[in-house]
């Protein structure tokens, strides 16, 4: 997306936050029946859920879970807030004095020892904990050896009994108040225990999750401090997983500047009272192993931020979510199995850069409006196949909360869309294209993020992931905020995420949105609006390194990915290595492929023009061979370009309708023969007359045989396959794109017959001809320069042909040069150039 036509920021609805209310006495209660259970505790849950508390309970729950949004406003964020706290709310009351566990609810074990020892949770650590503030709460709960045996406590609020199971011993624990229960066991050591917790109508047998050992190493909090943890994903998040014999999940969240941590989900009716996590060392992260927790459960982290206040969030590592507008995360493990592997040992074969490389541009919720990942896999690739074209480019596929940001507001940076299926369901469409030979780019947006209150945003109570410094956080343009691409551990988020999308979903490519608006310190501010940098230049020099350590990492890691920067600046070395300096002391930032964005101004405002008017144009034509090896580039005729009152493609182009579709065809083939790679937005293939809707999609329609004109469309639809079929079996229009060799101008000062004439080489000299003839007259007998090495030329494609729509000027014959030198070459050729078409020959 172009930094001039963002589309307006976050939906003014940020969102509703699940069940923020608190949570009444059968929290634990909902798991484990709905994880563990047997029938027996089935038939009791059922009973109990008659009873008026639990009814009461449930009505709560869900009336969080369908809240509305709240407005992005003060006064909403302080309502939502009070929402979110459902800790402080939902405790039970606090006692004075051990309160007994009623004989008639207590669980069936035998009273606690007597001992002189209180085992009981210090009143200090019960605040703590209460007030969902302790940094380490396994030390406090679950069992530790205590002068005199055991101590076993457990925080398990609305219980009415609790009993632990060890090693042939049922001892009932005692109650101390405020849902706190302990007791000391007869051991010389710590033993394997389970719980059993008595609440009002069922008793639940459970592991205690305090009884684990942290599931994270030493050497990932080493990386992860250090900013190079290349895996992130792997170990941040929500993961199931077996741990010490048990089947559960493990939650680990980043939030360096919280008091306390707490994970909230379906699993306790969205009350995290009684699953505060652990801070696990100066790392910032917190963790928590949760028995019994599998995948598809719902979740968010519940965080007391340094004011005491308290917010539910979103995983930032979430790998699944829910299908907006809610917005919890989503407990998640793959299970596809890939069927890629021809087209992964194949894909490095040749860099992208001297590669045939045509890419169809897809806004995947609305190329067929409707359609699931699953459905998309069995209509995309058959379509782009069958086009020719080389990959696809989908526009974002992160999770985003507001439909019309057309994903480029990205909240999930680790969730595919819920709107179109699951991750899974993604891989399995990636999977097709891979199948059917067709490579797949992503749209990535590390630039900037939405303020959604649930999201990044303040994440634990102070700027995190974005910059501590008001101006350099907020975007002037979108209403967003920028990350902090100077702080290690936002830079390790960025940088994983890239390599992520890469080895999790086997991407071929990154299209990197909105490089300038990262490069420049002073982007769309005015002066006294920004700082510059240590040497007092404008450039940010935090998001230099950052994308050249994301290049650097990407193309080291994954072999045959290629990386493209959308910048719509003359930055210099933006596909240079990252260890070459070049003439402004940077290093390159190490992209593989830069957006041409000036080739695509100057030539559609060419085109705009009556092709009486381009003779005072025809600069807007050539100026791009001036710079054409400065980069490496593609032409992207992107969704920017036909959106926001723009217009389609073809309705830039002058005339009645058969000349707008002469003038479209003379141009693709124009732009499918000049230096760069290739990329065409959906709906341009086939000379769709609106402009682009994300509610719509494009006007199929248009190609159905019961519509009169049809055959126009269809006529611009067989070309693009043809030119796409010609392209990718002729080296010299793709092989030395990026070397001056395989350029030759025939004649580029033709302005007033408004011709262009050029040769394209291959790595063994083989040529190409290009000629097109952008003015509306035929141009019999014009005499172009040749090399008097080849002995004819054929025709083997011509925009003006009948089958395209056009009036079919073309040359069935192979063409003889003849001995007359022009435009500086010993030979020559005469051709009749067909009016608003482009023609392409080659040694026949």
């Amino acid at each position: 997306m172009t930094d001039r036509d963002r589309p307006p920021t976050s939906d003014p609805d940020p969102h509703a936050t699940p069940g923020a209310a608190g949570a009444e006495k059968p929290a634990v209660t909902k798991r484990t029946t709905a994880k563990k259970a047997a029938a027996k505790k089935a038939t009791t849950k059922k009973a109990a859920a008659e009873k008026t508390a639990a009814t009461k309970t449930t009505a709560k729950k869900t009336a969080a879970k369908k809240a509305p949004a709240q407005a992005a406003t003060k006064a909403a964020a302080k309502k939502a807030s009070a929402k979110k706290a459902p800790a402080k709310r939902a405790a039970p009351a606090r006692t004075t004095t051990p309160v007994a566990a009623s004989p008639a609810t207590s669980p069936s074990a035998s009273p606690a020892p007597s001992s002189s020892v209180s085992p009981a949770v210090p009143f200090e650590d019960r605040e703590r904990l209460i007030d969902g503030t302790h940094h380490d709460p396994h030390a406090v709960l679950g069992a530790h050896p205590v002068p005199g045996g055991i101590a076993v406590r457990v925080f398990r609020p609305y219980a009415l009994g609790v009993a632990v199971h060890a090693e042939g011993l049922q001892v009932e624990l005692r109650h101390d108040g405020d849902g706190f229960f302990s007791a000391l066991l007869p051991l010389a050591e710590v033993p394997a225990y389970r719980l059993e917790v008595a609440y009002e109508g069922t008793v639940l047998h459970t592991e205690d999750p305090y009884r684990f050992l942290p599931t994270l190493g030493e050497l990932d909090l080493h990386l992860i401090g250090e900013g190079r943890h290349e895996r992130l994903w792997q170990v941040l998040g929500a993961h199931p997983m077996t741990h010490q014999g048990v089947e559960g999940t493990r939650f680990s969240v980043w939030a360096p500047n919280a008091r306390g941590v707490r994970v909230a989900g379906d699993f306790d009716l969205w009350d995290g009272t009684a699953y505060p996590m652990r801070s696990l060392g100066a790392s910032g992260v917190w963790e928590l192993f949760v028995p019994g927790i599998g995948e598809g459960e719902l979740y968010k982290f519940e965080i007391t931020r340094p004011d005491g206040s308290k917010t539910l969030r979103a995983d930032p590592m979430a790998r699944r979510t829910e299908v907006p507008p809610a917005t919890s995360s989503i407990v998640h493990a793959s299970h596809h199995e890939w069927g890629d592997e021809e087209w992964l040992a194949r894909r490095a074969e040749r860099p992208a850069h001297e590669a045939p490389l045509s890419v169809y541009e897809v806004h995947l919720p609305s190329w067929r409006p409707g359609l699931s990942y699953r459905e998309l896999a069995e209509q995309l690739p058959a379509y782009v196949k069958d086009l020719g074209f080389t990959h696809v480019e989908l526009m974002p596929v992160a999770e985003h909360p507001f439909g019309g940001s057309w994903g480029y507001q990205v909240t999930g940076f680790y969730a595919p869309t819920a709107r179109l299926g699951t991750p899974d369901d993604f891989k399995y469409l990636v999977d097709a294209l891979h199948r059917a030979g067709i490579g797949v780019i992503v749209d990535w947006v590390p630039a900037h993020f939405p303020r959604d209150d649930w999201a990044l945003a303040q994440f634990d109570g102070r700027a995190l992931y974005e910059h501590s410094d008001p101006l350099r956080a907020a975007h002037p343009d979108w209403g967003t905020l920028e990350f902090d691409f100077g702080r290690r551990e936002v830079r390790n988020f960025l940088v994983a995420n890239a390599l992520y999308w890469c080895e999790e979903f086997h991407i071929d490519g990154l299209r990197v949105d909105a490089v300038a608006s990262m490069l420049y310190l002073d982007y769309s501010r005015e002066s006294g609006q920004w700082t510059p940098n240590v040497h007092g230049g404008r450039e940010n020099l935090d998001a230099v390194a950052f994308l050249q350590e994301m290049n650097a990492t990407v193309y080291r890691r994954v072999p045959g990915v290629v990386t493209v920067a959308e910048e719509s600046t003359a930055w210099d070395g933006v596909t240079r290595a990252t260890h070459h300096r070049g003439p402004s002391g940077f290093g390159g930032l190490g992209f593989g492929l830069k957006w041409n964005m000036g080739w695509m101004h100057d030539s559609l405002q060419y085109m705009s023009h009556d092709p009486i008017h381009r003779r005072y144009h025809h600069g807007e034509m050539t100026f791009s061979m001036v710079y054409a090896y400065s980069e490496n580039y593609v032409l992207p005729i992107s969704h920017d370009e036909v959106v926001h009152g723009k217009g389609s493609l073809v309705s830039k182009m002058p005339g009645d309708w058969w000349q707008q579709r002469a003038n479209l065809r003379a141009y693709l083939g124009f732009m499918w023969s000049h230096p760069g790679k290739q990329l065409l937005f959906m709906g341009q293939e086939f000379a769709q007359g609106s402009e682009w809707s994300e509610a719509r999609g494009p006007d199929w329609w248009l190609l159905d045989p019961s519509y009169g004109a049809a055959a126009d469309h269809r006529g611009v639809l067989d070309l693009v396959r043809d030119l796409n079929t010609v392209y990718r079996a002729t080296p010299a229009l793709w092989a030395r794109d990026v070397h001056p060799d395989g350029f030759q101008w025939i004649v580029g000062d033709a302005a007033d017959d408004n011709v262009f004439a050029f040769l394209r080489y291959d790595d063994r000299g083989s040529p190409l001809l290009a000629v097109s003839n952008f003015s509306s007259a035929v141009r019999p007998d014009y005499r172009l320069g040749v090399p008097d090495d080849v002995p004819a030329w054929a025709e083997v494609l011509n925009t003006d042909a009948a089958r395209y729509g056009g009036s079919d000027v073309v040359h069935p014959d192979p063409v003889k040069p003849e001995p007359q030198g022009w435009h500086g070459r010993p030979a020559s050729i005469r051709l009749t150039l067909p009016p608003l078409a482009t023609v392409w020959l080659r040694p026949a």
